[in-house]
């Protein structure tokens, strides 16, 4: 079983109202979506694992790894002689975590709910994985250098992230019309979520990230996949009012989004229809899988 964290630390000062928003609301969020959020957009994390495996018996550290599904399956790739341990910084999600990997009787994975950027890692782990849980931190150099330290020399690292907004328009769209309502608040007494999901968007920022973090063999492979974002209309809606950009804008904004809840509803409804089919609401989506190594191979 893996070591963990040899210091857990604190909450960095700037990821407090991050670790806010994801241990509360964020969390009830993720709950009511989470057939959407797991079940159509775990597919980018599936297909780095097929892509970019871990291999039997080795040590694998999950970073924001929110349920621990992805962690449980990463503990089934490794084996017996291999394990998994799931990090977050929210500890309603570790304790989901824990709760259903014991229930599906996985022996090999453990969860610890930290601060990766304040975290500090044994030198054990193999292979480091993550599945958006890397473009919320407010210092990912500083985050990603310490993911880095708990590597053993010419570890592998994989993570997933979103590209452009222009190349997610059903975010895009669902921001957009929501825009034309209300401007986001800069002072808002809801807690945001952080940098945001595109904040590694760009080729260029992750690169620069991974190697000021002091990874090597950095590659990007773009991962377009047509994801269903509700089973209709409604429920698509539903999720963009409540997740993403447009869902951020709407929380931030409060009483004055809920004043004209109706309209938006509507407005959102009117730029996702393009993506209404028979079998649901399917629209075009994109990230980027990035791979790196520690140094010392």
């Amino acid at each position: 079983m893996n070591q963990g964290v040899s210091a857990p630390g604190a909450i960095a000062a700037d990821n407090e109202e991050a670790h806010e928003a994801w241990n509360g609301v964020l969390f009830d969020r993720f709950g009511e979506f989470r057939e959407i959020i797991i079940g159509s957009l775990g597919a980018h994390g599936a297909e780095a694992l097929r892509l970019n495996p871990p291999t039997a018996g080795e040590r694998v550290l999950d970073i924001g790894c929110g349920y621990g599904d992805t962690t449980q399956e990463i503990a089934r790739m490794v084996g017996a002689d291999g394990s998994a341990h799931g990090v977050d910084v929210a500890e309603r999600f570790i304790e989901i975590a824990r709760t259903e990997s014991a229930e599906a009787g996985v022996e090999n994975v453990s969860f610890e709910a930290c601060d990766v950027q304040t975290a500090t890692f044994p030198a054990t782990y193999d292979y480091a994985f993550s599945r958006f849980g890397t473009m919320f931190f407010a210092n990912p150099v500083a985050a990603l250098r310490n993911v880095r330290n708990g590597l053993v020399p010419g570890g592998r690292l994989c993570i997933v992230v979103w590209r452009r907004k222009l190349d997610n328009e059903w975010m895009h769209r669902a921001e957009l019309a929501v825009e034309r309502f209300l401007d986001e608040p800069e002072d808002s007494e809801q807690p945001t979520c952080g940098p945001g999901p595109f904040s590694m968007a760009g080729a260029d920022t992750v690169s620069d990230i991974l190697l000021n973090a002091g990874f090597e063999e950095i590659g990007l492979r773009r991962c377009d996949i047509v994801v269903s974002i509700g089973r209709d209309l409604g429920r698509a809606v539903d999720l963009m009012m409540s997740l993403g950009p447009a869902g951020e804008i709407i929380r931030l904004s409060g009483g004055d989004a809920e004043k004209i809840r109706p309209q938006l509803q509507d407005a959102i409804g009117g730029v996702l229809a393009d993506y209404l089919t028979p079998d649901g609401v399917l629209a075009p989506s994109s990230t980027w899988i990035v791979t790196a190594r520690a140094p010392g191979r």
